[in-house]
């Protein structure tokens, strides 16, 4: 009788566990935002450091192996309320800014929407910015530096509303 009910109690807690693995894997996709930004594919050799800057600004999401792995690393990006779309992790994007104060809002989804806002100004020896998911909201900074691992990273793949 003891092995009957131990066996049921195992069986209610696969489930649950199967049920919260599922919900927790399938719950943080965040739906994509469709691009106000025209924005070309460029080859990898165009995003030179070199060819950066007055106006040209790389854009990337730097996230973690953490984010990676529970899915909950894409981020959606507004500028100045006009939407860039979504960049996964190690995607970047290649967009033209005038010199002047922005505000980037991003936002991904993890247990819960976490959302920032970020003011960035932007001058003409701005080349490259990298934003990231991190555990309580998200974070900008304007590095002006290519990753370490940039041969992985992938132009976004554009979803303009055209």
């Amino acid at each position: 009788m003891k092995s009957t009910a131990f066996s049921f109690r195992t069986y209610r807690l696969q489930l649950l566990f199967i049920f919260l693995t599922t919900f927790f894997l399938t719950s943080c996709a965040l739906k994509p935002i469709y691009s106000e930004y025209n924005f070309t594919k460029l080859d990898k050799k165009y995003a030179d450091l070199e060819k950066l800057g007055n106006g040209n600004v790389l854009i990337y999401n730097g996230a973690n192996v953490f984010h990676k792995v529970d899915n909950t690393a894409s981020l959606n990006i507004w500028i100045n309320g006009r939407a860039l779309g979504q960049i996964k992790a190690n995607e970047y994007v290649i967009i033209n800014l005038r010199e002047g104060n922005y505000e980037f809002k991003a936002l991904h989804l993890d247990l819960f929407t976490m959302r920032s806002k970020h003011d960035v100004d932007i001058t003409k020896n701005t080349k490259v910015i990298k934003i990231k998911p991190n555990l309580t909201s998200n974070k900008l900074e304007i590095t002006n530096e290519l990753p370490r691992n940039f041969h992985k990273f992938n132009h976004v793949q554009s979803q303009s509303i055209d």
